[in-house]
């Protein structure tokens, strides 16, 4: 099969959907690889780089487009993308349709195969392909958070660590799942005072087993989110429900009651955001100001450390790329976690929770692939 990878789109997003080391893996397979010129500089990985490890690189997009049919990519496809994706094609890659309507849209009207990475799921509910980014995201929201409460960077000057004497900054964060576990982990190491928040008492469970009286676990109620984001220097928000719009956990009028200077950071921008003041930014213009708390919501964290995350991600999608350019459905049969991430087919949704989110018929996959 051909696999083609082209440079990403959207705004600062200098990742690339493959490694030169994931590229000898497809032609060893008998695959070609055809790249984008520049793909992978953003990354460190240079045009050569890739031509060594037995890549085609290709200055058209357009020709790169006529000529694969598997399209690997980081992003959710951009104007440029969706205009020249047809029925032909399967795109793999991160897509968060219920933020992205107008994406959703032109997927359905190009007729390809959109497999989701962040809705891929095994039967434990683990999600492979989403973990390392949210790995990255949540370790990289302490990082935003910790500089952005600097009183050059417009926050209120607290050190999260404290020194002796003064006493550290609080951190509240709502998800105990992969970004927020990663953001509890750095907030600890920086000395901060941490609450997390969760429905999901098993989880709490595993942050006390870990962290101990390091962090204080809470039942996540409305009266709780009131009560510790009103008294955080930091806030995270960390929420997920995989393929669905992330749930507003956080009112206005919380924030409004927050100190001036305070920093929120919304990991779930990009399914929609979960803090009712957020709307998505970018790493060109990352933060705004609502209500004398400063918002940082980029919807591609993980893009701000590229060479890091390329190599994370494509660590994670490469035995399921390398099914996929085998053809779906052996994919599918070689590895069932494939089949929630199968979005859309053939200009019809078939994942339930997107559909929903989005107020769209569905179909079962079963029934678009004829099984």
């Amino acid at each position: 099969m051909i696999v083609g990878v082209p440079a990403e789109t959207k705004t600062a997003e200098d990742r690339v959907a493959i490694t030169p080391a994931g590229v000898q893996e497809f032609v060893a397979a008998g695959h070609t690889v055809v790249i984008e010129k520049g793909a992978g500089e953003g990354s460190g990985f240079t045009d050569e780089l890739f031509e060594a490890a037995g890549a085609i690189v290709q200055g058209s997009v357009e020709d790169l487009y006529a000529q694969a049919q598997l399209i690997l990519h980081v992003k959710e496809p951009q104007t440029r993308d969706l205009a020249l994706l047809t029925e032909r094609h399967v795109l793999f890659t991160y897509l968060h349709l219920a933020a992205y309507g107008e994406v959703a849209a032109g997927l359905l009207a190009s007729g390809c195969t959109a497999i989701a990475y962040e809705t891929v799921q095994k039967p434990d509910g683990t999600l492979p392909l989403l973990a390392p980014m949210s790995r990255i995201a949540g370790r990289m929201a302490v990082q935003a958070g910790a500089h952005y409460l600097e009183a050059a960077a417009g926050g209120k000057g607290v050190l999260l660590g404290g020194i002796p004497g003064v006493a550290m900054g609080k951190v509240t964060v709502l998800g105990a799942g992969v970004s927020g576990w990663h953001a509890i982990d750095v907030a600890v190491g920086l000395g901060a005072r941490v609450t997390v928040l969760d429905v999901d008492s098993s989880k709490l469970e595993r942050v006390e087993a870990s962290f101990g009286g390091r962090v204080e676990t809470v039942y996540s109620t409305r009266h709780g989110v009131r009560q510790h984001v009103g008294e955080a220097d930091l806030v995270i928000g960390a929420v997920l429900i995989a393929g669905q719009r992330a749930p507003i956990l956080v009112e206005e009028e919380t924030i409004a009651n927050m100190q001036c200077g305070s920093v929120v950071v919304d990991l779930a921008i990009d399914q929609g955001g979960c803090i009712a003041t957020s709307r998505e930014t970018t790493h060109a213009a990352p933060t705004y100001v609502a209500h004398g708390v400063l918002h940082y919501a980029v919807g591609n964290i993980p893009g701000a450390v590229p060479r890091t995350s390329t190599v994370a991600l494509t660590n994670a999608t490469l035995r399921y790329g390398l099914a996929l350019a085998g053809g779906l459905r052996g994919a599918l049969r070689q590895f069932g976690e494939l089949r929630p991430g199968v979005t859309v087919v053939g200009g019809v949704i078939t994942n339930t929770a997107v559909a929903h989110a989005l107020g769209l018929p569905s179909e079962t996959l079963e029934s678009r692939l004829g099984e």
